[in-house]
């Protein structure tokens, strides 16, 4: 299967994805752990691919999703974007709102 084709079948088979640095346990820097703490605020449940242990992932998924850093937010199949937008996102309520049917 195309690396692209890999990605889109991650971002369309779960509801919450996280494209991240480490994992939710483990997280490798801070940007991907301040994420994975708001998603977890939301008692949302979610699944996560650790780009520093698929590459492919890492060097295809900007592409893919037209954004260049990490961590990476889709909802729904739909890029929500970073920590900062979803911070923001869980500050107003939004992720709360985005993420009700996806609680744990």
């Amino acid at each position: 299967m195309d690396i692209m084709d890999r990605i889109k079948d991650v971002v369309e088979s779960h509801r919450v994805v996280i494209f991240m640095k480490g994992t939710p346990q483990f997280p490798q820097c801070g940007f991907s752990m301040r994420t994975v703490e708001a998603l977890k605020a939301c008692g949302a449940e979610f699944h996560h691919v650790d780009v520093l242990a698929e590459p492919d992932f890492r060097q295809n998924l900007p592409r893919y999703s037209e954004w260049p850093t990490f961590p990476q937010v889709f909802i729904d199949g739909e890029l929500v974007g970073g920590c900062d937008i979803v911070l923001g996102m869980y500050q107003s309520g939004d992720l709360q709102r985005m993420t009700a049917g996806a609680a744990a």
